[in-house]
């Protein structure tokens, strides 16, 4: 097995309220520094107090967090990988709200310190798979969203999950472009099931530190068994509905991104093939040499059960 089950987390382990909020407090103030122009695009980190999750990948050797923080499809911020890290710093995350609506008895506009504080900062290890064909092994630190949804008391209607990023196209340049690769504002969503997974994850940081802006910051989601284009970044609207959600790529190319987006080496993407992949790091670069995909990336102990009797090569 390359990933252990869960087991319960000692109260001692949770990350102390204060001492997140100290954390948050010092980044606000970085933030004032950045908008000032003061530290140019550098982005940020603060470190987090973690604990380590059972729900993790083992065996598998991290990519480097200068590869994790530097290649990175974020089209808000330019459409070369390079772009999320060279454009991201000026965006400003603190204060932060998130609007939680739709089908839930407490809806409401939420400080993001109010989204984390009740959650232990759980360390996972989870392997990501990109639909361009590349990959990575990245430590990323959140919480379940499940334990996220539950305090929002999703109602017995609610079918799918519906999630938002910020527009700000004075701060994101790719949205102020004359030639946009996407509509705007991106949005992505779940099954209910899905987001209820133990595996979905609210991600706050990666490598023990807050998120750098290019990787989603303040809060992202991270879905292991799917397609990167599914982990969507610096959320500020989640929806609950009873319709399956319209999502950005789906919107833009349906043939080519589907609503599920499950790595499945099986079906090809319409322009190359899904049945291997090149891991971002390895020695050889661009010529190293590729790898099997694996079905649901390898998590298929814990998903393949949400699929059960469906074609997943007409529900790609």
């Amino acid at each position: 097995m390359l990933i252990r089950k869960p087991s319960d987390i000692r109260s001692s382990e949770i990350t102390p309220l204060r001492a997140y909020l100290s954390r948050r407090a010092i980044m606000r103030g970085s933030a004032g520094l950045i908008a000032a122009g003061a530290l140019g695009g550098l982005s940020l980190a603060a470190p987090l107090q973690t604990v380590k999750s059972d729900l993790t990948t083992t065996g598998e050797t991290l990519t480097s967090k200068d590869d994790v923080t530097s290649y990175n499809n974020f089209y808000e911020f330019g459409v070369d990988k390079s772009d999320p890290a060279e454009n991201a710093g000026p965006l400003t995350t603190s204060p932060w709200t998130v609007k939680v609506d739709g089908m839930v008895a407490k809806p409401g506009d939420y400080a993001f310190e109010d989204i984390v504080k009740p959650h232990a900062i759980e360390e996972r290890v989870y392997r990501m798979r990109c639909v361009e064909g590349w990959s990575m092994v990245i430590p990323w630190n959140g919480f379940p969203l499940a334990d996220l949804l539950k305090r929002f008391e999703p109602l017995s209607s609610a079918k799918y999950v519906a999630f938002e990023t910020l527009v700000r196209p004075a701060e994101m340049p790719g949205q102020d472009s004359s030639w946009p690769v996407l509509e705007w504002p991106y949005v992505e969503g779940l099954r209910l099931d899905e987001a209820m997974n133990p595996l979905t994850l609210m991600a706050i940081g990666l490598y023990g530190e807050t998120l750098p802006n290019q990787n989603g910051a303040p809060l992202r989601l991270v879905v292991p068994w799917k397609y990167g284009f599914k982990g969507i970044k610096s959320i500020v609207r989640i929806t609950l509905t009873d319709t399956q959600p319209p999502t950005s790529w789906n919107k833009q190319a349906a043939n080519e991104y589907g609503f599920y987006a499950n790595v499945n080496p099986q079906v090809d993407h319409p322009r190359w093939s899904q049945a291997t992949e090149r891991r971002i790091g390895e020695s050889g670069g661009f010529s190293a040499p590729r790898r099997d995909t694996l079905m649901f990336n390898g998590y298929g102990d814990f998903v393949a059960s949400l699929y059960s009797g469906m074609d997943l090569a007409q529900n790609y």
